[in-house]
C-alpha cells in the first residue's frame, strides 16, 4: 500500500509523518524505515525505527532513490512501513520519471507487503501528478 500526504511546505507534513511512524511502531510486528534528507527528525523517532539520511548516499534521482529502497528491502524482509519524507526534496525527476517511480514502488509494496508512506510538498493540488493522486489520503 502506498500512502501520499501532500501540502504546501511548513504545514505540519513531516510532524504528522513522525507521529505516524511512533504511533504505529508501539503496534507493528515488522520493521520501520524512516527516509529524509535531512537528519533532523532522527532524534524524534522511536528508537525501533531505523533512520536513513539519504544526503549520506549521494541519492538525488529516482533511479538511485529506487535502487536504495530496494536495497533496503533485500537487507530486512522484516520491513513492514516505510516513510518518506519530503520526496520532492530527495529526488529531482520529470514527471515520466516520477510516474515510473510510483509504479516500480508500488510493485514493491505488492510483492513484498510493505506499506509506503510519503510526503510531498506542492504548493497547489493541481501540481500534483495524476500517477500520485490515486494514492493521495
Amino acid at each position: 500500500m502506498i500512502q501520499v500526504f501532500c501540502a504546501r511546505r511548513g504545514s505540519g507534513k513531516t510532524k504528522r509523518l513522525i507521529e505516524l511512524a511512533n504511533h504505529q511502531q508501539i503496534s507493528a510486528k515488522g520493521d520501520a524505515v524512516y527516509i529524509d534528507d535531512d537528519s533532523r527528525p532522527m532524534l524524534q523517532l522511536a528508537r525501533g525505527i531505523r533512520f536513513v539520511d539519504t544526503n549520506e548516499y549521494n541519492v538525488d534521482d529516482c533511479q538511485s532513490f529506487y535502487g536504495m529502497l530496494c536495497g533496503i528491502i533485500s537487507s530486512n524482509y522484516d520491513i513492514e512501513n516505510i516513510y518518506i519524507d519530503g520526496l520532492s526534496n530527495i529526488v529531482r525527476c520529470t514527471m515520466k520519471d516520477s510516474t515510473e517511480l510510483f509504479r516500480k514502488i508500488a510493485g514493491l509494496t505488492d510483492r513484498f507487503g510493505i506499506n509506503v508512506y510519503i510526503n510531498i510538498n506542492v504548493d497547489n493540488a493541481e501540481e500534483v501528478p495524476s500517477c500520485i493522486k490515486e494514492y493521495v489520503a
